[in-house]
């Protein structure tokens, strides 16, 4: 056991998307530096974005993210329960990396009451092999009509005795009333657990926003632990890739090495999957990489990428209704590079075969964008691997989830060991997630790609290591997380929970007993 903080504690947020992976991933990172041993948890995730752990199974991704902030490998127990959309009203449900079929929205409810045990078994786990563990919430604990079943929010808080901090981002605007109502809607024993509060993505004079500040904390008798200003930096393992603008450019690229940029156009799908696929090719310099939607944007594209799919056949048909399909086929027409990963590369075939109604119900198979000599047959067994091989004679790694298997190829194979994709020269395609997060890898496809789309001017650099920006990035959530939070302040929480003297909020409504 270290001296510093020992406990646990929730991160909460006011929405989705307000910062909660980004403050635990931080309070992790910043903790690990310290020589705290810790590890993050989140009960429930709902994300298409995933990744395959050491053992097999499948997490989402932020998770996997926090994990590395800690030094410690992805494990399913740091994310036990993953919701995977495959459209508006059903969900894959991953189990202990393990998928457990398909729920709707009502019919999830039923289940909750047997993942409760999962899940307290999980966090119990990490609680007695680590010092510290920090909890991500889900959505909002504002969320009352959820709250009966709720088992990663102030279900998960009340279960696991844990104190609270709320996060709400000003970027959104109306965080002050974001976080009072938070709390107020809250019965009293739930508002017993919120410690105080985060204000994230801050842009201007702290001092302008101090006296509200001040306020909030009169009113609900509760601190804000410290504003974390807007940062541009921080940007890869987004959890939700469509918070993402489509049209503006993905990340920071530097400046070209050469004369000339090369133009990246990854289709934004409904059902986009893993579309940190892209992220690698945003960080090298001289690479504009943008996430489109319609088909005028593959007009200046020097190259098209289609990403994963959790719905790949529906995707499919979106991508033929929006004109986006007939403009793959144009780009590739015109000699200029396509790769397809996952499920885009099953787009990319000649034919999606779904005889056990993994996605078509009744079984039907589709018919593919045919750019490839390729045939898919979907399995109800999903297909989860680390695999590591060579291409062009360069050593990789990746990881797979999919249900697609290839059962007939004519094309010539993309990765020599072990045998996998295609590769016709200027039509790519593979299963492998994470394969352009090999850097020698991905200078070659560069080069290639710019000679294909005539870019004599494009110069791939030469030292760029995605391995390193993702280090450097999780260094400074730890740094903002650091300079601009009260971490006295927040480890006493930790180790001994929210003030017990604590007031009880009303809403103010007519009928209102507290």
């Amino acid at each position: 056991m270290s001296d510093g903080p020992s406990g646990a504690l929730l991160v909460a947020g006011t929405t989705s998307d307000a910062g909660k992976s980004a403050v635990v991933a931080g309070l992790c990172r910043l903790l690990h530096r310290r020589g705290v041993s810790v590890a993050p948890f989140k009960a429930q995730n709902m994300s298409n974005n995933s990744v395959v752990t050491p053992d097999g199974g499948e997490i989402g991704r932020a998770q996997a993210m926090q994990a590395h902030a800690c030094g410690l490998a992805p494990s399913v127990e740091f994310n036990p329960v993953l919701l995977k959309p495959g459209s508006d009203r059903t969900s894959q449900v991953v189990v202990r990396g393990r998928a457990e079929g398909h729920v709707s929205a009502m019919s999830y409810r039923t289940r909750t009451a047997a993942l409760r045990g999962v899940v307290a078994d999980s966090l119990a786990g990490l609680r007695a092999r680590y010092d510290v563990v920090v909890c991500e919430g889900a959505g909002s604990p504002a969320e009352i009509n959820l709250r009966a079943g709720d088992i990663t929010n102030m279900g998960l808080a009340q279960a696991a005795d844990l104190p609270v901090v709320v996060v709400g981002d000003i970027d959104r605007g109306g965080v002050l009333a974001h976080l009072f109502g938070t709390v107020a809607v809250l019965d009293p024993a739930d508002q017993a657990r919120i410690a105080g509060f985060v204000v994230n993505k801050f842009r201007g004079d702290p001092a302008l926003l101090a006296p509200g500040l001040d306020q909030l904390r009169a009113l609900t008798g509760r601190p804000t632990f410290g504003v974390l200003p807007w940062s541009d930096r921080l940007w890869l393992d987004a959890e939700d890739s469509l918070s993402a603008v489509a049209d503006g450019v993905l990340g920071r690229p530097g400046p070209p090495r050469g004369s000339a940029w090369l133009r990246v156009a990854v289709v934004r799908l409904p059902r986009i999957s893993n579309a940190t696929d892209a992220e690698a090719l945003a960080c090298e310099p001289g690479v504009a990489v943008r996430y489109v939607t319609e088909p005028s944007r593959l007009l200046d594209a020097d190259v098209v990428v289609l990403p994963g799919s959790k719905a790949t056949v529906a995707d499919l048909g979106w991508l033929r209704r929006s004109g986006i399909a007939d403009a793959v086929r144009a780009h590739a027409a015109a000699g200029k590079p396509v790769l397809g990963i996952c499920g885009g590369y099953q787009m990319l075939g000649r034919r999606i075969a779904d005889p056990e109604g993994v996605e078509v119900v009744g079984g039907a198979g589709v018919e593919g964008l045919g750019l490839l000599d390729l045939e898919v047959r979907f399995e109800a067994r999903k297909h989860l691997g680390n695999p590591a091989g060579t291409v062009w004679g360069l050593p990789v790694r990746g990881y797979e989830i999919h249900h697609g298997r290839v059962v007939a190829c004519g094309d010539p194979v993309l990765l020599e060991d072990p045998g996998e994709g295609s590769d016709t020269g200027t039509v790519l395609g593979t299963h492998w997630h994470g394969l352009l997060e090999n850097d020698a890898f991905r200078r070659a496809l560069l080069s290639r790609f710019a000679v294909q789309a005539g870019r004599a001017g494009f110069v791939v650099a030469p030292d760029t290591d995605f391995a390193a920006e993702r280090d450097a990035q999780l260094d400074v959530l730890g740094d903002l997380v650091a300079t601009h939070l009260d971490m006295d302040a927040i480890e006493h929480v930790i180790n001994h929970g929210a003030p017990a003297d604590l007031p009880v909020l009303t809403t103010g409504l007519a009928g209102s007993t507290r």
